[in-house]
């Protein structure tokens, strides 16, 4: 078996070589050229149309085709690797430390006086703090809040919702917005909501994905499984949120569209959970007219906070001159210029307390920019275990949560179903890296 493992990783090496050999070579003369691994956003043209100007000395360039962590990985180590890609959680961050491929730049930083652990926002640090030591810098940091429709609002004569609030206090408000037809179908729900939020419900009712430790799921606690459950009740007892069939029959009758941003842009929910990140889609709606409020708690007033971060590939041969990258986002034009884009907050927390976030000049209507920067105050990064794979464990939940979420499974079973499937792939992660399961018995011994 180790041999196939072996041939497949030769094969993956050599044809990124020959790739990585055969692609155009259209770096401006006389230019240094920095390739960044990171998703085809439209803001990213402008982030690095602006450290192209402020640096004409490099030809920063993005690659949307590599954003895989094996990819990235794989390459890497062959020696064809990107100079910056970005990472999305704590447990990549781990498997890029672990490969070898992320550049240390603890020092590096604390030369330039920059102090990450208190300049940016704590949701972010799982994506570059690793054992105590700094790969990478945040480039935004995110946090869902309550969007709703202030016109809606208006129609029904529901005064404008104010935070904090419960998600008791919310359900009120939810079904007074739920509209539906003689027949009973719906003409616009009062709630809107991505199941991926399943963590932010879950912290709210005191529940983990983890011990402490990292050595055990724990999602089958009472309080994760009271949490789903709410989430549950949300589509099917309290009917503010809609079902998948409900979805679907939305969608066959047109202009519902896919997607919850979309939806809401529709007007298809008077409110939905979501970040500050979705104005770079509601913007482009015309006559919107939006408002913002802390999202409802349950018996805790937390939040979960999340984010990305570009680290450095250890193996560039430009990774002093990468180093300039992450020193751009450190700074005062990347911070602003995120701000004003709206994609999610700017990484470094000072730029989010100013007059120009509060009351950008280009968009007077928006408000609310205060809600999307209190609520990081309450933000609670993701949970990680190195001793299993982040993405293995992101698909046993979705599986689950996708039945809870069409009424096939009740929370209890599925959370149940989950921490049995992810502790056996935890089982399986030591039992193939034997550093791994010696760092794993050490700290179960500890614990009994």
């Amino acid at each position: 078996m180790k041999y196939f493992f072996a041939g497949v990783f030769a094969v993956l090496v050599a044809l990124s070589v020959v790739a990585w050999r055969i692609q155009p070579k259209n770096t401006a003369e006389g230019k240094i050229p920095l390739v960044w691994v990171s998703d085809d956003n439209p803001a990213r043209r402008e982030q690095i149309a602006l450290f192209n100007r402020l640096h004409p000395e490099y030809d920063l360039r993005l690659d949307p085709s590599n954003t895989g962590m094996e990819k990235v990985i794989v390459q890497s180590l062959a020696g064809v690797g990107p100079d910056i890609f970005d990472c999305y959680d704590g447990f990549q961050l781990s498997a890029y430390v672990r490969s070898g491929i992320a550049w240390d730049v603890t020092d590096e930083l604390k030369k330039a006086g920059i102090d990450v652990e208190n300049e940016v926002w704590q949701a972010v640090h799982p994506n570059i703090i690793h054992e105590g030591r700094v790969y990478g810098f945040p480039t935004n940091a995110a946090v869902n809040a309550i969007w709703f429709h202030k016109d809606i609002f208006d129609k029904y004569g529901v005064p404008y919702p104010k935070g904090p609030w419960t998600w008791e206090q919310f359900l009120e408000v939810a079904k007074k917005l739920t509209i539906r037809d003689r027949n009973g179908r719906p003409v616009q729900f009062g709630f809107l909501m991505d199941w991926w939020n399943w963590y932010h419900f879950v912290l709210q009712w005191g529940g983990r994905l983890y011990t402490p430790d990292g050595t055990r799921c724990i999602i089958d606690s009472p309080e994760a499984i009271a949490a789903v459950q709410f989430m549950q009740d949300l589509i099917y007892k309290h009917r503010v949120m809609p079902s998948p069939v409900e979805e679907a029959a939305m969608a066959t009758q047109g202009g519902w569209g896919s997607g919850t941003i979309t939806w809401f842009g529709a007007k298809k929910g008077a409110m939905a959970l979501g970040g500050r990140w979705w104005l770079c889609t509601l913007r482009s709606y015309k006559g919107l007219k939006l408002g913002a409020v802390e999202s409802p708690h349950g018996p805790y007033r937390v939040f979960r906070g999340y984010g990305r971060a570009s680290l450095i590939n250890r193996n560039s041969p430009r990774r002093q001159h990468a180093l300039k990258f992450l020193l751009y986002m450190a700074g005062k034009e990347y911070n602003e210029l995120i701000n004003h884009q709206a994609d999610a907050l700017a990484p470094v927390k000072k730029y989010s307390y100013t007059d120009k976030y509060l009351h950008d000049p280009a968009y007077p209507e928006e408000d609310f920019n205060s809600v999307w920067r209190d609520a990081m105050n309450y933000a609670v990064p993701d949970e990680i275990s190195p001793f299993v794979n982040g993405q293995a464990v992101g698909r046993i939940l979705g599986k689950q949560l996708d039945l809870v979420k069409s009424n096939q499974k009740s929370a209890a079973d599925a959370l149940r179903a989950s921490a049995q499937q992810i502790n056996e792939e935890i089982q399986k992660t030591i039992a193939r890296d034997p550093e791994l399961r010696k760092r794993y018995e050490a700290l179960v011994n500890v614990g009994r």
